[in-house]
């Protein structure tokens, strides 16, 4: 189950193995009293669990807690298996997850099926746009020093970088006087391929053995990228960050072009987040055919000593999910899992925000971790959370009992931020027009997710 594609619920009901993104997930299991399928899952397999501490965590960690909730309630019991890069605090996370000693396994950094070479360089330069510029020939000179014949993935933060770099790359390479040194098709199956492909710059690129890879291509050219690099037919890959997520398609050499990208929401230039790295770098070296992988690194000087502290070190893995606690706490009243306040604290103890509170306060802004100290935190987020919902016009709450409203069974039917519910509720009536409407719809809190690129 996935964005792009939902079975009905008689496949799901006959299925054995339901393959989900935790988002599709969330929305289903919500009304987990009514399908028979959530309630009967005997495994749960989790990959990436080290996401928990990212942007996407906070779901992730309410899909795990709802099911070992669920499996309190039903009493069957469900084995939780989760896949992760290495942690400092593993055993914090199988307590959670409910798993033994003798089932966890947490290896060093440097233990993988292909060995990673990592080499981390630092540039100076106060702007971006001409930082990014400097590190193109180093991104030339790594791939003739690292991987002359073998695939390429660099890794660059927007598609206009993924054109930029690719540009300079094969002015680089016919400055070398070796302009196709990246291709390896003869021509009548080159002019062949390139009719096939409708934008223009990678119908450039392709040219000298050069593909891009971004979210504007459309579906027909990106498939058709994806297989001429699988298939040794171009060398290099220009790439933005989605590709070390979305698609497998591993190389010899990584190359990532700068660690920030633009932040529309802040309108700044922001860092990734280390396991964006981590995931990006993963990509280097293929299993059947490499004895190891490298990595070139190119980053703003200052940051060097960061990453070459942060990525041969693991990282703990803390929770997100207080600063996006609303609309799971409101899709819990919805589910009748959560009837009132003491309910709600109950309902926070099955979470990996609860065992962190525990084992590092000072994180979470505890003084310390007395029973009480515990008690009153969870009962200000709790008060905190059921005000902002109740104001929202999202639930009804008094001394007793905490009661679901249209909006907040709207939000979580159409798994909508209850900021945007209360919004609509507020501006949007019989008489608003349709200019109107346009402007109340894209101040939507679901569209702050969407990248906006510099300059637009």
């Amino acid at each position: 189950m996935t964005g792009d594609f939902t079975p009905d619920m008689v496949a799901l009901l006959s299925a054995d193995i339901i393959i989900s993104t935790p988002e599709k997930w969330d929305g289903i299991s919500r009304s987990w009293h009514s399908r028979s399928y959530v309630m009967k899952v005997g495994l749960m397999i989790l990959d990436e669990i080290h996401l928990l501490g990212a942007d996407r965590g906070p779901i992730l960690e309410v899909i795990v807690s709802r099911m070992r909730y669920i499996s309190s309630q039903t009493e069957r019991s469900i084995r939780f298996v989760g896949l992760s890069t290495a942690l400092a605090n593993a055993r914090d996370l199988a307590d959670w997850l409910g798993v033994r000693d003798d089932g966890l396994f947490n290896f060093k950094p440097s233990v993988r099926p292909v060995p990673l070479e990592v080499h981390i360089q630092g540039y100076p330069g106060k702007f971006y746009c001409p930082r990014m510029n400097s590190m193109n020939k180093p991104a030339y000179a790594a791939i003739c020093t690292h991987s002359p014949d073998k695939p390429v993935l660099i890794f660059v933060s927007s598609r206009r970088q993924t054109r930029l770099t690719a540009l300079d790359l094969i002015q680089l390479a016919a400055s070398d006087e070796k302009p196709t040194q990246f291709l390896s098709m003869a021509d009548n199956s080159l002019d062949m391929i390139l009719s096939q492909v409708t934008d223009s710059n990678l119908r450039h690129t392709l040219q000298f053995g050069i593909g891009l890879h971004h979210a504007g291509l459309n579906d027909r050219d990106r498939s058709l990228v994806e297989e001429l690099f699988s298939n040794n037919k171009i060398q290099v890959l220009v790439c933005t960050s989605t590709l070390a997520w979305g698609v497998n398609l591993p190389a010899h050499l990584v190359i990532i072009k700068g660690t920030e990208y633009y932040d529309g929401k802040t309108k700044r230039y922001v860092d990734y987040v280390i396991t964006d790295i981590l995931q990006m770098m993963g990509r280097a070296g293929r299993p059947q055919y490499d004895q190891h992988g490298k990595a070139v690194i190119l980053v703003h000087e200052p940051k060097k000593s960061f990453y070459k502290k942060f990525l041969y070190e693991p990282f703990p893995v803390e929770s997100n999910l207080r600063e996006h606690l609303h609309d799971h706490i409101n899709a819990e009243i919805v589910s009748s899992t959560i009837g009132n306040k003491e309910e709600a604290i109950i309902y926070l103890t099955w979470t990996y925000l609860y065992r962190r509170l525990v084992v590092n306060p000072s994180y979470y802004g505890l003084e310390d971790t007395e029973t009480y100290t515990l008690n009153a935190y969870l009962s200000r987020l709790v008060e905190t959370t059921l005000e902002d919902l109740e104001d929202s016009g999202c639930i009804k709450v008094d001394d007793h009992s905490v009661q679901s409203l249209i909006l907040g069974k709207i939000a979580s039917q159409y798994y909508l931020s209850y900021l945007t519910v209360s919004m609509f509720g507020s501006n949007i009536g019989p008489n608003t027009s349709l200019e109107a409407f346009v402007h109340i719809l894209s101040a939507a809190a679901e569209f702050d997710e969407l990248p906006v690129r510099h300059n637009e």
